[in-house]
């Protein structure tokens, strides 16, 4: 498994906070397709099919970090 580009950091950090790709095209200042094709990178270097597969490993190994995901505030009644 390859570490992730700056730029596969800065989208699977915002798709791990809910955005769509066109929201995280807009947020980065390049099109969806862009966006897409760092996602598709980002399932490649951490060896992956979908979003949440990928957040998932990418909290595992480091890539990203807890701190970096919004939690809503439903969610933090639960704990």
């Amino acid at each position: 498994m390859s570490s992730l580009t700056r730029r596969q950091r800065e989208v699977l950090t915002l798709a791990a906070n809910g955005k769509t790709n066109t929201q995280i095209g807009e947020a980065l200042g390049i099109t969806r397709n862009t966006a897409d094709r760092h996602l598709a990178g980002v399932y490649e270097a951490l060896g992956v099919r979908d979003r949440a597969q990928a957040v998932a490993v990418a909290l595992a190994v480091g890539e990203l970090g807890v701190q970096e995901i919004y939690v809503p505030e439903k969610a933090r009644e639960l704990t």
